[in-house]
């Protein structure tokens, strides 16, 4: 039985470099099979996201009651971070 995919929210903009390299990451995790949807959300589109995460992103936000994962994270740590949420 597969495992169930898990949905994180990356929370980022647009010409943020830190914000690239983090989708970089995620994306050699998902590469490798990691059970995973990343969404993509542009904190510039939403004045509370921008408020709360302007000086702190690239952020991991997950539905698993983890707190959330800010930069600078690594592949390592992200894997930690996921395994925190229910059922994981």
């Amino acid at each position: 039985m597969a495992p169930a995919v898990v949905e994180f929210k990356l929370l980022g903009t647009s010409g943020c470099h830190l914000c690239d390299l983090a989708e970089d990451l995620l994306a050699s995790l998902l590469a490798e099979g990691q059970p995973w949807q990343i969404e993509l959300i542009d904190i510039a589109d939403d004045e509370s996201l921008l408020a709360r995460y302007a000086t702190s992103i690239p952020v991991l936000l997950g539905d698993s009651g983890a707190d959330p994962l800010c930069w600078p994270f690594s592949r390592e740590q992200v894997l930690q971070w996921a395994a925190m949420g229910p059922g994981r």
